[in-house]
């Protein structure tokens, strides 16, 4: 396998983009990623932190240190991870993680991998998806990413600019993919902004560092809260209806009672 370390955008298109690569090393490994060559973009990608604007490239312990930043997404970051995961990954990549669904992982023929079924609506699906799951059950894992769809942050690519929500997208029939990135397309900056209170809370199975059974992400701007959930649907989901829309599974259905007592104790908490 060639690594590239691209000095310029026209390089992009030239293999798999890495920069922190907490998440594209383990997809090598085990054999998701198919890759004749790395594009190390970290000279390309900005990492600065300068106010409200976030460089792609900085870290999720750098974003945890910006006291200027909401505590929404400080607080998001620093339960993404442990203290050495958040030292080496970046917003980017954390923005782009894959789901942890088991079957997607050990490389089932699901709907993901081009398949005709979602094996976990049928098998095991504890964690799991509770809205969204007709066509793929899978969970998105990405605490960062429901905070910045909460605070409504914009995503600056080497191509267009877009709301954080418009970067991802439910799969269907016509188009497997759970993001809009374009191959070669790559994140440069991010604006966060400013919040009168946020708050991240989220339920896990382990204590610490572990992703999201559900994460909840709400954001109060005058007398509007906005929230965000992790873990209950293949992307970030904004919720702008009841939780009572919830579709789960037989055996997801402790997220619907997690996800409201979490939703109710973070807005209570904004209203304090």
């Amino acid at each position: 396998m060639k690594l590239i370390r691209a000095s310029s955008l026209d390089e992009l298109a030239a293999g798999v983009l890495i920069a922190g690569g907490t998440e594209v090393v383990p997809q090598l490994r085990e054999g998701l990623l198919q890759a004749e060559a790395l594009v190390d973009i970290t000279e390309l990608v900005p990492r600065e932190i300068e106010g409200t604007r976030i460089g792609a490239g900085a870290t999720l312990a750098e974003i945890e240190a910006a006291s200027q930043l909401p505590d929404v997404l400080r607080e998001a970051c620093r339960l993404a991870a442990s203290p050495q995961l958040r030292n080496m990954g970046s917003v980017g990549g954390n923005l782009l993680q894959a789901t942890r669904c088991w079957y997607w992982r050990l490389n089932y023929p699901c709907r993901l991998h081009g398949g005709d079924r979602c094996h976990a609506r049928e098998g095991e699906h504890r964690e799991h998806a509770i809205f969204a799951n007709d066509f793929c059950a899978s969970a998105h894992p990405s605490d960062v990413a429901a905070a910045l769809v909460a605070l409504g942050a914009t995503l600056w690519t080497s191509r267009r600019e877009l709301p954080v929500r418009e970067l991802y997208r439910v799969p269907d029939e016509g188009d497997r993919r759970t993001t809009t990135l374009e191959r070669g397309e790559v994140m440069l900056e991010l604006e966060v902004p400013p919040a009168d209170a946020s708050i991240y809370l989220k339920a896990m199975d382990r204590k610490r560092w572990a992703f999201p059974l559900v994460g909840v992400a709400a954001v109060r701007r005058g007398g509007n809260t906005t929230v965000a959930l992790a873990g209950v649907a293949p992307i970030p989901w904004l919720l702008d209806g009841p939780l009572d829309d919830a579709t789960p599974l037989p055996d997801t259905a402790y997220k619907v009672q997690i996800a409201r007592a979490l939703v109710g104790r973070a807005v209570a908490k904004l209203a304090g």
